[in-house]
């Protein structure tokens, strides 16, 4: 028999008599609550999305396609273990018996046409690679390879910052006090994309082995990143790992063979076509490469080399799921350690406490042993000395004495794995702000700006060069507390004055060069647009260049024109949403008039906008929570929308008010009570 239960926030608990029977009922209420997201990623996965959707969606699924993400999920599939595999199994036919009703409530099928397929025994692997495939930070290697071109070598560490698309998140460990007798306490938040429906479900799973809340990916059973099993709790940042390189290839045509330059010759390339179906349109035909490296992803239209990724999950036909059901057993941080031995990408920063008091920081997931080249650039495939070398780094596996902090910046445990880190300033933040006692929940929602190099700049300004609006304007700044806080105007001020400097560099001398083709597909431009490179870099453009004149200008522009108003009037949320239904489309202009944003994305609440580009919010903290080794009960959580993904259901959106204000919801305790449902 199996339970449902779902507390006044709509989270489903869930209760089964063994962990299969718990992986197919949680299958099914993903499918219930979530049937369209979770099709799209499925669609994502296998490269169909621009079948159900149309043609803006071709880009993804000539990606797709090409990587081979559906190839790679099949593979990883078939190497799991037989418990982990039939444990995946239930989950999919969990997913599959709830999909046709999930389906009938969610006005996204109706409003496109479609409806929703039986999932494949391996489509939870396919998710969790849409999840992460351009989670690292390869794309970043195509940015560097644009930068060198045209700037020059060197001007690579201008722009050594976490792009437009990666994905940072802040977590902290708080040692027990033994002298009241408080246990650990783990908090954090990741930042990614604001996607609509939400990329992460709170979820409570229980059976007789194990009773565990946490996030769970839609479509991927278990909690990957963050849980508490009421023994132990863990929480996963971005390592800033680089763990997946490319390579450019040199590819010529014999016949209807693809020859690809090697260390020793010319050697035949797997290679074949599909076809790529497209709503409302003529078929698309894609042809799929695959190198002794890895799967042909790109070309270079400067160079006409063609671009392979080489991936640890590619080339070990495994993802980690091996590690999801011991997770979910886990009673202490070593079963966590255990668990994650079985980690293969993308590489987190992992925090660990347990009710023993113990707490442990890890690095898990594969990195290989090669070249540091590979770690800065695309490398030439046919010179054998940028090949991996068979092993990988180990994992980091250490304890912790005192408070533990991971914001994606270097530290000592993961310095080794990674080539560009996020700035410091979020790391030294939460920990000034946690030696003063500051509670976790505030601590999440700090806005406050570092005093970096932009900032400084306007101290270098000279007041008596500057007409009398711009100088009344640099004094106001001057004297700003730096918090970008909802209803400061001097917040506003800043955020378009350091837009249109940004806007100005487009066209400094330095810079200008950067406008060139970059010569990759359309897919990459978050990572290759200078416009947002340059916006997200402006404190390293700012110390590496004299930008006073530049500077001076957009401070008498912003003057001179209509008053900036309120940061909060300009940073307004934008989630990421394919906006096929009318009823979502409403729904999200419905949650701009509701909530205003502090933050930005260098704040430890990284409400991220891009200058110069657009101050809306598209990516942040897609979960809040607070892990209480004491007493679970006392553990809070918070999402940007709802614990479903329908518009229009009661808990759509329920959280949205919470998360804007920074407060936390409880997570679900006591026993479950729902009806009994076979």
């Amino acid at each position: 028999m199996t339970r449902v239960d779902r507390d006044q926030w709509g989270v489903p608990q869930l209760w089964a008599g063994d962990v299969d029977a718990l992986a197919r009922l949680q299958g099914r209420v993903a499918a219930l609550d979530r049937a369209w997201q979770i099709s799209v990623e499925r669609w994502r996965a296998e490269g169909r999305l621009a079948a159900h959707v149309g043609p803006a969606e071709l880009a993804w699924d000539r990606f797709a396609r090409r990587v081979r993400l559906d190839d790679t999920a099949r593979r990883c599939y078939e190497r799991l273990d037989p418990d982990t595999r039939r444990w995946v199994e239930a989950y999919v036919d969990g997913v599959n018996s709830g999909l046709a009703e999930g389906a009938a409530a969610a006005p996204e099928f109706a409003a496109t046409g479609t409806a929703p397929e039986p999932w494949h025994p391996w489509s939870p692997l396919g998710v969790f690679l849409v999840q992460h495939v351009l989670f690292s930070t390869f794309p970043n290697k195509l940015w560097h390879a644009h930068v060198a071109r045209t700037l020059g070598p060197e001007a690579a560490g201008l722009f050594a910052v976490e792009g437009p698309a990666s994905s940072g998140s802040n977590a902290w460990a708080l040692p027990a006090d033994p002298a009241t007798g408080r246990g650990p306490l783990i908090a954090g938040d990741p930042h990614r994309l604001l996607e609509l429906p939400g990329v992460y479900q709170q979820v409570r799973l229980a059976c007789p082995e194990f009773d565990v809340v946490g996030l769970a990916f839609p479509g991927v059973p278990g909690v990957p990143h963050f849980g508490h099993t009421g023994h132990v709790a863990w929480a996963v940042t971005n390592a800033m790992a680089d763990y997946q390189d490319l390579y450019r290839e040199r590819l010529r045509r014999d016949g209807d063979r693809v020859l690809v330059r090697d260390a020793d010759g010319w050697t035949p390339a797997a290679c074949h076509v599909e076809e790529i179906e497209v709503r409302g349109g003529a078929p698309e035909a894609v042809e799929v490469i695959e190198t002794p490296r890895g799967p042909v992803i790109d070309h270079d239209r400067v160079t006409g080399e063609a671009i392979a990724l080489r991936s640890p999950s590619r080339v070990e036909a495994r993802l980690g799921f091996e590690a999801l059901l011991p997770l979910l057993r886990a009673r202490r941080t070593g079963d966590v350690a255990d668990a994650l031995r079985h980690w293969v990408e993308p590489v987190n920063s992992v925090l660990a406490a347990d009710t023993g008091g113990g707490v442990r920081r890890l690095v898990a997931g594969l990195v290989p042993v090669r070249d540091e080249r590979c770690r800065r650039e695309p490398v030439p495939a046919w010179e054998t000395a940028y090949r991996w070398r068979g092993d990988y780094l180990p994992l980091v596996d250490e304890g912790v004495d005192g408070v533990a902090v991971c914001a994606n910046d270097r530290r000592d445990d993961v310095a080794a794995h990674g080539a560009d880190f996020a700035p410091p300033h979020r790391a030294r933040r939460i920990r000034a702000l946690l030696a003063d006692g500051t509670e976790p929940s505030t601590v999440h929602t700090d806005d406050r700006l570092p005093a970096g190099p932009l900032y400084r700049l306007l101290d270098r300004l000279d007041p008596g060069r500057l007409d009398e609006p711009a100088r009344a304007l640099l004094l106001r700044l001057r004297g700003w507390d730096r918090a970008m806080a909802v209803g400061s105007a001097e917040a506003g001020a800043y955020a378009a004055w350091r837009a249109a400097l940004a806007r100005r560099l487009r066209v400094h001398p330095g810079l200008r060069a950067l406008d060139q083709p970059c010569g990759f597909d359309e897919l990459f431009a978050p990572w290759t647009d200078p416009a947002a490179r340059i916006g997200l870099a402006l404190d390293h453009l700012a110390a590496a260049f004299d930008l006073a004149e530049p500077a001076a200008e957009a401070l008498a522009e912003v003057a001179a024109g209509p008053a900036p108003g309120e940061w909060g009037s300009r940073h307004l949320l934008h989630p990421v949403h394919l906006g096929v239904a009318p009823a979502v489309t409403d729904a999200v202009a419905a949650m701009r008039r509701r909530v205003a944003l502090a933050g930005d994305t260098d704040c430890v609440l990284a409400t991220s906008s891009v200058p110069g580009v657009s101050d809306a919010c598209w990516r942040g903290p897609v979960a809040r929570y607070v892990w209480d080794l004491t007493d679970r009960a006392a553990s809070r959580w918070v999402v940007p929308f709802g614990a479903s993904g329908r518009p229009g259901d009661t808990h759509f959106a329920d959280q949205l008010t919470h998360w804007a204000a920074g407060t936390l919801i409880p997570v679900p305790a006591g026993p479950l009570t729902g009806d009994e449902t076979t």
